[in-house]
């Protein structure tokens, strides 16, 4: 029955994120993304802490697949697998899914909110320095590091809004889940 019940909730979870990932290919205002609330949502709710990296960063590479060779694929000459810089952006959300391992003990709506927030400095601060880095248009220094910095500020509203709305749609669907079929709690072994 026990195992029953970890496969009924491994399943649920996965079918979120990926629903939630899919939402990535609806039209919206630039960084509002599911990544950083399912990288949260992972950690807080994947049993298995290999799963609470995995899973959310497939569910985000298979939408990325999509993204870059469907419908921006005018830009990409040939079939590709990761796009130029990603693994900063891939680097920030493992770092996201990590903080959600320290911060989500137990879940709660501060705790979300503070995840929320969080994860929106960790992208920004990760990404644009990739950026500062990678573009030859800052130059390579302090100055240039915080020219970057401001470029990016634009897209900081659309990444926390993101980032709340979907940490809400996630854990509040899952809650509301929970409590209409119990199965899907968690219940620590002793």
């Amino acid at each position: 029955m026990e195992a029953k019940k970890i496969n009924i909730r491994f399943g649920v979870l996965v079918a979120i994120i990926g629903l939630v990932a899919i939402s990535r290919l609806i039209p919206h205002m630039p960084n509002f993304s599911p990544v950083g609330a399912i990288g949260l949502f992972g950690a807080a709710h994947f049993t298995k802490k290999w799963q609470a990296f995995l899973i959310p960063i497939a569910a985000i590479w298979i939408s990325d697949l999509f993204i870059i060779n469907v419908i921006y694929q005018q830009y990409y000459p040939s079939f590709t697998w990761f796009y130029q810089g990603f693994y900063w952006q891939y680097g920030s959300y493992a770092l996201i899914t990590l903080t959600g391992l320290f911060i989500f003990r137990k879940v709660d709506t501060q705790k979300v909110l503070a995840g929320a927030l969080i994860s929106t400095t960790i992208f920004f601060i990760i990404t644009n320095f990739g950026c500062f880095l990678s573009n030859p248009i800052y130059p390579k220094k302090f100055g240039g590091l915080m020219i970057c910095y401001l470029a990016g500020v634009p897209f900081l509203s659309g990444t926390l809004l993101g980032n709340l709305f979907y940490s809400a749609v996630l854990f509040g669907s899952f809650a509301l889940l929970q409590q209409r079929y119990p199965i899907l709690k968690f219940i620590h072994s002793k």
